[in-house]
């Protein structure tokens, strides 16, 4: 295949995944606010899930295909770069306060998948058994969302019952554009993978980095579109909950599936268990220590994370 074509339909996927994942926000979280979810819950919930879907398609599209570097590569990668980029850059635009009830479990909750992801990943094996622990912590996540949901519904339930009412037409139209959005994100994640691995190819470069890189930053822009969208409103609650919440799926769900559908063991690439999750780990710490200690987000942090996503971006292409 020539090479001008692979590049096409790969920035075709590109755009299929950003367009679809504007779709599938702009509907689900209008569906969201319609029942009064704090906007951290909201973020942390059906946005975090929605934009985590490219991951998941390509990581187990690519588990199915044999571009087993590539799909792990792609899962740790995003978490590295929702973390180093996309957080980076919201925080140097807008360094915020946060809840610490809000934040501090699912804060945790993401360090301890990506420390117990490397634990289990150490031997170059994911086993499908030992990966039901993560499934765990995926599970005390979807709890604590419920339960978080539960509660902000419970003291919303009032105002909603004052608030606009919302026509059948308008119903239908932010339904469509979810179901759109769906549909757009899953055929864009086929061609990245498809064409992402055929760059690879053409270009002599290894598919593992082609996964923690184009692939990773490409799969994790729904994060991006979502957190450029929360910059320019101000939303800094929605779009740190997106993140974390995108983060602990990519961590404890995407990899136990993969292992899954691979026969019950995923083979994990040396670069991978010596490189890629120590520096997701270390991001992973250097974005929750600070706000945990002092309840809020700061600007030194996010230049701090985007060198050293930048950092480990030269030691993956040297």
């Amino acid at each position: 295949m020539e090479i001008w074509i692979a590049v096409l339909l790969f920035l075709l996927g590109l755009l299929l995944i950003i367009k679809g994942g504007d779709w599938f926000l702009d509907g689900a979280v209008w569906i969201a606010e319609a029942t009064g979810v704090p906007r951290f819950i909201i973020g942390a919930t059906i946005v975090s899930l929605a934009t985590t879907l490219p991951e998941l398609t390509v990581s187990v599209t690519g588990t199915l295909q044999g571009e087993v570097d590539m799909a792990v590569g792609n899962a740790v990668g995003s978490v590295t770069a929702n973390l180093g980029l996309i957080l980076g850059i919201s925080l140097v635009c807008i360094p915020s306060a946060v809840k610490r009830s809000q934040f501090q479990f699912k804060a945790l909750l993401m360090v301890i998948g990506a420390a117990l992801l490397m634990i289990l990943c150490r031997g170059g094996v994911l086993q499908t058994p030992p990966g039901l622990l993560l499934f765990i912590i995926f599970g005390a996540y979807l709890w604590s969302n419920l339960r978080d949901a539960k509660s902000g519904m419970s003291k919303s339930r009032e105002s909603r019952s004052k608030g606009r009412t919302v026509s059948r037409r308008q119903m239908v139209e932010k339904l469509f554009l979810f179901v759109l959005g769906i549909t757009a994100i899953v055929t864009g994640s086929k061609l990245l993978i498809d064409y992402g691995s055929e760059l690879a190819l053409l270009m002599g470069v290894p598919a593992s980095i082609i996964g923690v890189t184009m692939v990773a930053i490409g799969t994790s822009l729904p994060e991006l579109v979502t957190t450029l969208t929360a910059i320019a409103k101000r939303e800094a609650s929605m779009s740190v909950g997106n993140i974390i919440g995108a983060n602990v799926i990519d961590l404890t769900m995407i990899l136990p599936v993969c292992s899954a559908v691979s026969g019950g063991a995923l083979t994990i690439g040396t670069q991978t268990t010596l490189l890629d999750m120590p520096a997701c780990l270390l991001l992973c710490c250097t974005a929750v220590i600070p706000p945990l200690a002092a309840e809020r987000f700061y600007r030194w942090q996010g230049v701090l994370m985007l060198g050293l996503y930048a950092g480990y971006v030269v030691l993956l292409v040297t």
